[in-house]
């Protein structure tokens, strides 16, 4: 039996390993010097980097040979947390009850009180299925209603013109922005504490004045948004954690 075999294109492959379950992503470097591994908190997920003289077969054959060191960390990585009944999620930074009503044609409801357990809960009619889908749009349209409130807020105050503003699942940064002016982010935001966003609103609104991270922008972001150190280091230790919420990479 082959132990590994290829997916994709050229530019992006992947693996599949006999005895790992986990995605398996390689990816080409032209500055690699080796090939190197990681386990990714946010996609959950294998990385291989090769060098570009590298190929598919001694990617398969290094992953391999490291197998062990990828099943601890993947051991070690927080538990997934579904979408589902009686599931716990943070949202603006506290942590949520799931509750499944089963009722029909009614909208998603925050209970203002606390359940049996202590916790405010998030009321989700339809059925079971629709759940996880049902609350990721509700949870990135209030992501967007938060985002919009303060995007706006930091524009005026630092006389810029955001673009387009557009909410998704994306997993490489928290947000982006464009040459055109046009601002992304992505829909997780909406469970970290309400300060973090509005950090990382003010940090894409001060691109559209300086398209770098150079000592200009960074007192731009300062001037609108005063708890910045502590936005970012949030974001560095507990960031990672929000992917793991939801559907699955």
């Amino acid at each position: 039996m082959r132990s590994h075999r290829a997916l994709a294109s050229p530019s992006h492959q992947r693996l599949r390993i006999h005895g790992l379950t986990a995605p398996v992503e390689v990816r080409r470097h032209p500055a690699a010097r080796r090939m190197t591994l990681r386990v990714s908190r946010t996609s959950r997920s294998v990385i291989v980097t090769l060098p570009l003289t590298c190929d598919l077969a001694q990617a398969g054959t290094f992953l391999t040979t490291h197998l062990e060191w990828v099943r601890e960390r993947l051991v070690n990585l927080p538990a997934h947390v579904p979408f589902q009944h009686d599931a716990v999620i943070p949202l603006r930074g506290l942590p949520h009850r799931i509750v499944e009503t089963g009722a029909q044609r009614c909208n998603i409801e925050v209970q203002q009180g606390v359940d049996a357990k202590g916790q405010p809960t998030l009321i989700v009619p339809g059925q079971p299925r629709q759940t996880p889908r049902r609350l990721q749009d509700w949870l990135a349209a209030q992501a967007r209603i938060d985002l919009t409130e303060r995007i706006g807020w930091h524009s005026e105050n630092l006389g810029l013109a955001p673009g387009r503003v557009t909410v998704r699942d994306q997993r490489s940064r928290w947000g982006s922005c464009s040459t055109t002016g046009a601002l992304s982010f992505s829909w997780r935001l909406i469970m970290a504490p309400p300060f973090v966003l509005d950090y990382v609103a003010a940090h894409e609104v001060a691109h559209l004045a300086q398209m770098n991270h150079g000592p200009r922008f960074w007192k731009l972001v300062r001037r609108t948004m005063p708890r910045t150190e502590e936005a970012k280091l949030w974001l560095a230790r507990s960031g990672g954690e929000l992917h793991r919420f939801g559907a699955q990479a």
